[in-house]
Order: structure tokens, then C-alpha cells, then sequence
């Protein structure tokens, strides 16, 4: 490490020059107020979102915008976002929402109490936040983290701790959390990693690339599109969209990956879980002219929502002063990359097909 950081830094006279977390506040529009910061690391840049949940709002690689932006833009905090139906009007994308803690998906009333759409800790602002750029004995490591705190009167005292962390000259984020239930019963505890992928690296020039060993469709606007579900079409005026849900070959240690990738761009983009914290995995496609999207979405719960999950006796919860931790890690791919990633998907598909069959042959 020492080499490399005299190498670098005879040629630059601050390590700004490729590698910075400053942070920013927007000044206009429906972002205006918001608390964030920016992030370079190299090629890759990014924007966090510090009054929302530290989620990562937009993301660019090799000068390609990776992330999916809503018609209505970047935005903070507002009205919409715990009002049922009208939450849509905050929903603004980005790389990552993060879904929860007590709903994903659906809005719904549960008892007399309302749930809105995707839950409220994606529009939580973080407390306790800290940035930092330096060198550390990996390298020269830049790393974000707050605390978000979704709590009420007599109701639950759920917090959600968020590191996000790069590494100068690795092409990654890697994201960790952690959360908690500081109350004193058990809290149903729903969680969903909205990730977000849009033009221009998503185009009909791109390939999905997921490890599935079994597809379903949510409904019956997906149900006709299912052998197609890897596939990007050109965009269509008015076409619903698309869920499927997949059943996820992983390692043996619950491994497992989705990811995107665009030959003709020469980059993609690999998102890398585990199955044991994270068991469902949901896929959001939609080719609608001026929705165009898709979401790769690991998850705790199914899409299906709260209500299913009741009537399924199986809600997830979690008991008074316990804590789950997550972790989840972005990595931007090009050349070369770009043929592994697709030999890793098939080599988990095989191997899961190997265990399920104790086939010794394999």
C-alpha cells in the first residue's frame, strides 16, 4: 500500500483529483433542500441521499449513467411519501430505495392502521452521519454511514444502520446494515433492496443475467413475457409492467447475484447478496416509453406483500433488542467481466441442480 500511495500521489497533488466524498445540498426543485453527497472513485461516481434512508440516489461508470430516474426527477422528502396509492409521486428510483421496515410493496390497512407503499424508512433522513476519505492499510478508502429511526407513540422503535463503502481502484460499493429493534416486543420487520437500472446501460442491447432455477409470473400482464424475462424490448407506449418472481441458485454458503450487462457499452453491473438474509428475489421490468426500468429486487419477504404474509401465518419479525445484519455489494463490470459473469450464473444454476439431484456425476 505504501508503494501505491507515493505512486499516486507524485502524479496528483491531492487525491480529489480521483477520489472524493463531499458533501452537497440541492438548491432547486422537488431536491431542493436535500441533504446528500457526492462520491467519486475513479470512473465510478455517485450520488447518496442523506435524507433518505442513505440510499444511493444516481450512479455512472466509464461515463455511462447506470441508475433509473422517474419522470418526476430527483427529489427529497414530501407529502406523497407515506399516502397510500400517491406514494408513486415520491417514488424517484434511483440506484437503491430501500424498502420497509413494516411494508414493502403494496399499500395496505392492517387492524386500522395504514401501511403505505414500499414503507416509510426509504424517505427517513439519516442522523449520526459521518463521511470520510483516507488512507487506510486497503488502500485509499472512502466510507458513509448513518442511522435511520422508524419509531412512533406506543407503536414499534425499529432502527436501520447503514455503512456504504469503496475502495479507490476497485469498482464497488459495498453496502452493509444493520438492523434493530429497540423496543420492547417483537416487530414484524419487512425488508427490500430496490435496485434500480436505466438507460443507457439498460437498452435493448442488454442482457439480464440471473442465476434462476425457476421463474413465475406476478399476474397476468407478466404471465405472457415470461420467456422473455432476460430480455430488454424497445420501448412501448403504454405497456403495464412486469414481475416475475425467481427462485435463485446460490453456493453453499447462500451466495448468489443479479446482474445486467451491456455488450455493446462493454460495461454491466453485478449486485451480490446472500440468500440466507436475503431469500426472495423479485425482478420489475417494465418497457413502458418513459418508465423504462428494470429492478433487481433481494428481499425478506415476498412481493406479494404484508397481507399475504399474514394470511401465510409467516411474517417475518424480529424480537426485542435483536439485530439482522445485511450486506449487499454493487460491483461495475467491463471487458472480460462482462463473459465471467455470465459463466458464474451458469456454474451456480449447475451446481444447485447437482445438490437437488445428488447427481455424482455432476
Amino acid at each position: 500500500m505504501k508503494a501505491e500511495k507515493k505512486s499516486l500521489l507524485s502524479h496528483m497533488g491531492s487525491m480529489q483529483q480521483e477520489a472524493y466524498v463531499r458533501p452537497v445540498i440541492f438548491t432547486e426543485g422537488r431536491a431542493g433542500g436535500m441533504k446528500g453527497y457526492e462520491v467519486k472513485n475513479g470512473p465510478l461516481a455517485f450520488t447518496v441521499a442523506a435524507d433518505k434512508c442513505m440510499d444511493i440516489a444516481e450512479v455512472s461508470f466509464a461515463g455511462y449513467n447506470v441508475s433509473f430516474l422517474s419522470k418526476p426527477g430527483l427529489m427529497g422528502r414530501n407529502h406523497y411519501d407515506t399516502n397510500g396509492d400517491e406514494a408513486l409521486r415520491s417514488i424517484m428510483g434511483g440506484m437503491l430505495f430501500t424498502c420497509g421496515l413494516e411494508n414493502i410493496c403494496a399499500p395496505c390497512s392492517v387492524e386500522g392502521k395504514d401501511y403505505p407503499m414500499h414503507g416509510r424508512i426509504r424517505t427517513t433522513p439519516a442522523e449520526h452521519t459521518c463521511a470520510d476519505a483516507c488512507w487506510t492499510k486497503e488502500g485509499y478508502q472512502m466510507v458513509l454511514s448513518g442511522e435511520m429511526r422508524e419509531a412512533e407513540l406506543f407503536g414499534e422503535n425499529l432502527i436501520l444502520r447503514r455503512k456504504i463503502t469503496t475502495l479507490y481502484g476497485e469498482n464497488r460499493i459495498c453496502i452493509e446494515d444493520e438492523i434493530m429493534n429497540e423496543g420492547f416486543r417483537a416487530e414484524p420487520m419487512m425488508l427490500l433492496y430496490h435496485m434500480n437500472v436505466g438507460y443507457p446501460l439498460l437498452s435493448e442491447d442488454c442482457e439480464i443475467v440471473l442465476p434462476t432455477r425457476n421463474v413465475i409470473p406476478r399476474d397476468k400482464d407478466a404471465a405472457p413475457h415470461i420467456g422473455n424475462w432476460n430480455q430488454m424490448e424497445a420501448p412501448k407506449d403504454g405497456e403495464p409492467e412486469y414481475v416475475f418472481l425467481h427462485e435463485m441458485a446460490a453456493d453453499e454458503n447462500g451466495n448468489t447475484f443479479a446482474a445486467v450487462i451491456n455488450k455493446k457499452l462493454g460495461i454491466g453491473l453485478k449486485i451480490e447478496y446472500n440468500q440466507k438474509e436475503l431469500p426472495y428475489f423479485m425482478q420489475w421490468k417494465s418497457i413502458a416509453s418513459g418508465d423504462y426500468v428494470v429492478g433487481l429486487e433481494p428481499a425478506n419477504s415476498s412481493v406479494y406483500g404484508k397481507l399475504y404474509h399474514i394470511e401465510q401465518d409467516d411474517l417475518h419479525k424480529i424480537e426485542p433488542f435483536a439485530a439482522e445484519r445485511k450486506r449487499i455489494v454493487l460491483t461495475f463490470l467491463r471487458g472480460e467481466e462482462l463473459k465471467q459473469v455470465k459463466a458464474e450464473a451458469d456454474t451456480l444454476q449447475h451446481n444447485a441442480r447437482c445438490r437437488v439431484n445428488s447427481n455424482k456425476d455432476c
